[in-house]
């Protein structure tokens, strides 16, 4: 199948979650909209102040637009399996067609590419910077030779290159600040490049080769995928999206390019996603491990999760989030900026990074004992070791859950993940006594859960003595706590079915907001579907998977939340959490529809 045709949203000068694509170079990334325009950009790295940030203020918060007469939208595509973007633009006098990307491979600059077909009609390329999450005016300037008017220094941002010569001007209509343009005559192609550093002049040959070595970098790391059989587009497209987030030089893998996008207009959970979760840690890690050949990205998220500085953690074994170098995320600071369809506060930094989370501890356990039995190794022991002690240790205590409430409570999807995890460790413990203690524990947090985490009905407790559910429990039988008929998990699916789901897609349970105020969580259904895979009704898996595609756009990007009322993708973007749980709950159906066979 493919997917879902685009809304067209390109009547309005405002985009949407669903207009977006994105731009990597495995650093940090850009998001472009179906006409062309750059509204999100952090130069240097994903979690760096933004230079452009129009899709959290439309007025204020800087773009790299095209000024394009009579435009609409056409179609736009991924080359082969890469981040390089071509986006077709309509216009009355035909068509243009816009490639972008971000440099990658040997010897290419760090930045922005951008190139232009011939122009069916005059138009304008405006760069409107905004640097430091638009807190500071910009200083642009032509370099120091004013005959090089096709070189300008953008404040925040670097060094902007044109094919054609650049104006810098006061913008004029609802918002203040500076502008660099240039105009591409009809009938003539042009580019323009946006660089961290100054170099010589480059030429139409000299970004041709930018785009080659680009292109030939992406090939390579095609090349570690493995995944042949259904829905084999939206997964190349899944693993694309998780591929663009991942901040190479360390292997994280960050949660979503964006900060603040609301997971319900106008509501306040609005959150800064730029950041690497251990709770992410075992569906990522599950599902590179499944769609490559040789693991070797799904290893490195093991490094970063084993590597990084456990100085600021809060007296835990490992914090459950960190910033992409691996250092502390910086606390949460409110921006003045609109917000998505003015849904406020915009923030950056997040305080969940001194939280207790025991599901993501459990994750680590998960993500060592996936590597060791895969690769037959046993690196970073000495962390999963300290982790898998600590859970021991700690496993009673109540935490904040896998949905970062600021109350804490006994939930159950963290004494079951502490269990799982302790569960499939002990198969690489060191001695006999060590895997003892740990399966000991182990059988200890399951008494717990049976005795205090189900509900009057028999089902799976969102937390001790409640007697809502939550679509978390959807995933214990995946990881081998529970069988998918067992009678609590049928109970479960039951209250689920009944109580949080709505066309086939389903909502969490908050303790602290009313989840019927935000979207259906997407990354949930998914494990929904991936649930009825392990109870063999893949029809049902199918029309789940189906529901979860509608709200992937036209480049098979999702977004956090669906709202299944108004059709609206909600919530930062893309969300690998989401990407990574399609992927599982696709490699599942397809291995039960082989083995149908």
């Amino acid at each position: 199948m493919s997917f879902t045709k685009i809304e067209n949203s390109t009547e309005s000068k405002v985009a949407t979650i669903r207009d977006l694509a994105v731009i990597g170079d495995r650093r940090t990334c850009a998001l472009v909209t179906t006409l062309g325009s750059i509204v999100w950009y952090c130069p240097d790295r994903f979690d760096s102040p933004s230079l452009f940030a129009a899709l959290l203020d439309p007025q204020h918060g800087g773009s790299w637009s095209l000024n394009l007469p009579d435009a609409t939208f056409t179609n736009r595509y991924y080359f082969e399996d890469s981040g390089v973007l071509e986006t077709a633009i309509a216009t009355a006098n035909g068509e243009l067609k816009v490639l972008d990307w971000m440099p990658i491979g040997e010897q290419t600059p760090q930045g922005i590419c951008r190139r232009f077909s011939e122009a069916p009609t005059d138009f304008t390329v405006v760069l409107q910077p905004a640097p430091d999450y638009a807190r500071r005016s910009p200083n642009v300037q032509f370099a120091d030779d004013r005959s090089l008017a096709n070189v300008v220094k953008v404040d925040g941002g670097g060094y902007l290159y044109a094919s054609h010569p650049l104006t810098i001007s006061k913008q004029t209509f609802q918002s203040v600040g500076l502008q660099v343009h240039f105009t591409i005559p009809q009938g003539e192609t042009g580019w323009a490049v946006l660089l961290n550093q100054p170099l010589p002049l480059p030429t139409q040959q000299t970004v041709d080769d930018w785009l080659t070595s680009t292109l030939e970098r992406w090939r390579l790391l095609a090349r570690h995928g493995a995944y042949h059989g259904c829905y084999q587009d939206q997964v190349a497209a899944s693993v694309r999206a998780l591929r663009l987030l991942t901040f190479e030089e360390t292997g994280g893998i960050v949660a979503a390019a964006t900060t603040s996008l609301p997971e319900a207009i106008g509501a306040e959970r609005n959150y800064d996603y730029r950041y690497v979760w251990l709770r992410d840690a075992g569906m990522v890690v599950s599902a590179l491990i499944r769609a490559e050949r040789d693991g070797l990205e799904a290893r490195q998220f093991l490094d970063f999760v084993c590597g990084y500085d456990r100085c600021s953690s809060n007296n835990l074994p490992l914090a459950p989030v960190a910033a992409v170098d691996g250092k502390a995320v910086p606390n949460e600071v409110t921006l003045n900026l609109a917000g998505y369809c003015n849904s406020r506060p915009v923030r950056f930094g997040n305080r969940a990074k001194s939280q207790l989370q025991l599901d993501a501890l459990g994750n680590v356990l998960l993500v060592g004992s996936l590597i060791y039995s895969h690769f037959e190794t046993d690196e970073h022991w000495s962390i999963v070791e300290a982790v898998a002690n600590y859970l021991a240790e700690h496993w009673r205590e109540p935490d904040h859950g896998i949905w970062e409430e600021e109350t804490k409570a006994q939930y159950t999807v963290g004494k079951v993940l502490a269990a799982c995890g302790l569960m499939h460790i002990a198969e690489f413990a060191r001695s006999d006594a060590q895997a003892q203690r740990w399966r000991s524990t182990e059988q200890d947090i399951r008494r717990f859960v049976a005795e205090q985490c189900l509900t009057s009905g028999g089902a799976y407790a969102a937390f001790a003595g409640s007697e809502a559910v939550d679509v978390s429990a959807a995933l214990f039988p995946i990881w081998g706590y529970a069988a998918a008929d067992a009678p609590e998990m049928v109970a479960t699916m039951d209250v689920l079915e009944r109580e949080y789901a709505i066309a086939h897609l389903y909502r969490r349970h908050l303790v602290e907001a009313d989840s019927q105020q935000e979207g259906a969580f997407l990354a949930g259904t998914l494990w929904v579907a991936q649930y009825w895979v392990a109870r063999g009704d893949l029809q049902r898996t199918r029309a789940i998977l189906d529901a979860a595609l509608v709200y992937a756009n036209d480049v098979g990007l999702f977004a956090e939340e669906a709202d299944p009322h108004t059709s609206q993708m909600l919530g930062n973007f893309p969300q690998t959490f989401v990407h990574a749980a399609f992927i599982d709950a696709v490699i599942d159906l397809n291995a039960a529809l082989e083995k149908a066979k």
